[in-house]
Parts: C-alpha cells; structure tokens; sequence
C-alpha cells in the first residue's frame, strides 16, 4: 500500500509517520525545499517536529507527480488558506478513485465551505473524501501517546480505508456520517482558543476559561446546527475534545498567539516569529460571515474579528460581551 499526505507541516509529518506503520510506503509532500533533503537523508523534518525521526518507509518530495504516482489513498493537511490552491495544483495527479481523507480544519473566507466541501469540489467525487478530526496535537502524536479522533465520511467503505490505515492501541478512532458537525467543530474552536490564550494572558483566571470555553462550545453548536450537522457531534471528540485540547494546551497555537496578542504581538509579527499558520486567525473571519449569513448569533467570533482586524481593544471587548444580558442557555439550538 502507497500512501501520499500533502503538507509536511507538523501534522502532517505526525500523521505521515502513524500511516507508515500500516502502509508499505508513505510519500510526504512538501511545499518547502528543505525538507525532502532531511526526510529522505536523515528520516527528520528540519522544519517541523525537528527531534522526531520518521520510519524509514517515508520519504519526500515537492513533486506532485512523485508523490502521487500510483497513490492507493491522498491524506491533505495544508494550511486552510492554502488548500484550494494545492488540491487544484495536485487534482490532476490523483486517481478518480482514490480515496482522500482530510484532516485540515478549517472554513473557506466568502463561500463558507468546509475543508472536504473544498476538496471535493476540486477533484470531483464528493462520496471519496472523509474528514478526521479531534483533540490531536502532533507533537504528542509522533510520540505516541494515547489520542483519539473521530472519522466521518459519506460512504462507509471510504471512512473505514482509513480508520484501517491509522488506527493502532495508542490512536483510537470513532467513525461518525457528520462530515459538517466535525469539519465545522474543528474550525471554530479555533477561534474559541484565540479568545480564551487572550483572556489568560490578560491575567483571567480558571472560572473565565471555563465560561469562554462552555459559552464558546453553545456558539459552535449554534452554528453546527444552522448548517445543517447533529448539534450531538459538539459533544463528541471533535467539539468539546478538542476544544479543551486547543483552548489550554501548550501545544496551540491558537491559544498561545491570543496569549501573544494580549502582550502586545500582532498576528503577523507571532508567525513570522514561529513559522506557523494561526488558522483560528483567518477563522475568525469566515465564521464570522458564515454566522451572519446564516443568522446565527456568534458574540464571541464577533467580537474577536473587531479584536483582531478592527482596532478593537480588549477592554472594549470585555465590556461588550459582558453587557449582554443572560438568557437561555442553550439558546437558537434545535432539541426536537
């Protein structure tokens, strides 16, 4: 079995080295030059996950062609704002019938498409491409300490190609059909994270967190609900899982950029200086326009967007969401 993960980020070199256990050969590519000379030479990412050594049966390349070349299943985890452009780039290079599993979090700006909606749409055949998501972060992940993430996927054979490929007694994974529940889950508790690294870093203390985190979840289910997932999933590994993963770990980058945005960095000044995405970040826009145009009230995805590209302070964004006034808890969810 031959297996392709596109982006060597470090999910992506995480994941690549779980595949290889199961797979004959794993083929990692990679936007970035340096990084197909370590893997291939030295069996290490020198950009990601420096310290772990992947199995001897994955190797690199930035050709699509190397990559892809007689491919039995495609796992994509690029950046979110990178996707479209490297699934178009790599769509001629991957089987009608391949099976594709993505594992990018994320909502596209001005369409609200989900990341395998994304997929789908640039190599065509919606019912071959699943999504995993849940509390997972890589660094913990290559070292294999217990996980769990849950796969969903329209066709059943599809999820359980890949379920088969990662699972193993350290990373256990749940199978589920709610594609828009966990894609949706695993987008927005990004954003969840930023606000609350913001509120510790602002010296907030544990009840805090707990509000932003359980008040953020009732936002995200509001949302997974409008779009037409099982508001149940929030509760599940994709939702609260991995929001409690991203909002206190000191793996995320999401909540340790709010921490940095609370001192004082700007966004752009935080990758520069870390060489990551902070996707919670171009997550805030698109679910904000996700919300409004679906009519769904998001005061915490709100008020970051104008924390974070509206000159907003974080006085000012305390005092507006401390002056609504508590209603119903679970409010705009349908529990029929």
């Amino acid at each position: 079995m031959r297996i392709t993960v596109i982006g060597a980020g470090s999910w992506g070199t995480a994941i690549a080295g779980v595949a290889a256990a199961k797979a004959d050969s794993v083929v990692l590519w990679s936007h970035d030059e340096p990084v197909p000379a370590g893997v291939n030479n030295e069996h290490k990412n020198p950009l990601y996950l420096t310290d772990y050594e992947l199995p001897h049966n994955v190797t690199a390349t930035c050709s699509f062609d190397e990559a892809l070349a007689h491919a039995d299943g495609v796992i994509v985890v690029v950046p979110s704002p990178f996707i479209r452009s490297t699934v178009r780039s790599a769509s001629s290079f991957i089987a009608s019938e391949t099976p594709v599993l993505c594992l990018t979090k994320g909502i596209e700006p001005h369409t609200g498409k989900l990341m395998h909606e994304v997929i789908a749409e640039e190599l065509g055949h919606q019912e071959r491409v699943a999504a995993l998501t849940g509390p997972n972060h890589a660094e913990e992940i290559c070292r294999g300490n217990l996980a769990a993430a849950v796969i969903a996927s329209e066709t059943p054979e599809v999820g359980e190609f890949f379920k088969q490929l990662l699972i193993s007694p350290a990373f256990r994974l749940y199978s589920s059909t709610d594609m828009v529940g966990i894609e949706t889950c695993g987008a927005v508790k990004n954003v969840i994270a930023i606000a609350c690294g913001i509120a510790a870093g602002a010296g907030y203390g544990d009840n805090t967190l707990a509000l932003m985190m359980t008040r953020g979840l009732a936002e995200i289910s509001r949302i997974v609900c409008a779009r037409g997932g099982d508001p149940l999933t929030c509760m599940g590994l994709a939702g609260m899982g991995d929001l409690i993963a991203t909002c206190t770990s000191q793996h995320s980058r999401n909540r340790s950029f709010g921490v940095a945005f609370a001192g004082g960095e700007s966004l752009d000044a935080y990758q520069a200086r870390t060489h990551m995405i902070v996707e919670g970040a171009a997550a805030v826009q698109s679910t904000a326009e996700l919300a409004r145009s679906l009519g769904v009230d998001a005061p915490m995805t709100f008020v970051l967007e104008n924390l974070l590209y509206h000159d907003m302070t974080i006085d000012e964004a305390l005092d507006t969401l401390l002056g609504r006034t508590p209603t119903e808890e679970f409010y705009g969810l349908d529990r029929a």
